[in-house]
């Protein structure tokens, strides 16, 4: 099984070119800087990883996708290889997306400074009262119905 799951913020807003013909489609380039789980000696380290996307997801990371955001995408991995102008072959390795979306708030995106930024759930309900930590207050009596107790 080919299955890539990242998240990771752009080290740039991404490319965008659209392919030639009558069909054309966009073609959506980026890179993501992701965390490395475990740091040597204190040092921040991040492994930087190419990514592609085609179609509807190209046009939407075109729209909404812009240096410093940080995103996950589920993909799979796709080499490949080429013969550059100076004659030497050139092996690629990128993440060919299958789905993206957002990691992080607006807001988070736009106070980036690099760390956690809190944010509040993605689709409040209106009958879903809140605590001041931003998490959901499960009301008395339901959590019987959980299967995980």
């Amino acid at each position: 099984m080919n299955k890539v799951i990242l998240m990771g913020r752009l080290t740039r807003d991404p490319e965008i070119r659209y392919s030639a013909g009558d069909n054309s489609m966009a073609v959506a380039r980026y890179t993501l800087a992701v965390d490395r789980r475990f740091k040597r000696d204190n040092d921040a380290t991040a492994d930087f990883i190419g990514c592609v996307a085609f179609g509807k997801s190209a046009e939407f990371a075109e729209k909404y996708f812009h240096q410093g955001l940080k995103v996950v995408i589920t993909g799979r991995i796709q080499t490949g290889s080429y013969t550059n102008k100076e004659g030497q072959k050139v092996y690629t390795t990128d993440v060919v997306v299958e789905d993206q979306e957002f990691a992080e708030s607006k807001a988070a995106s736009a106070n980036n400074d690099g760390g956690f930024q809190p944010s509040a759930p993605a689709r409040p309900t209106p009958s879903a009262a809140s605590s001041a930590d931003g998490f959901m207050n499960i009301p008395d009596g339901i959590d019987e119905e959980l299967p995980f107790n």
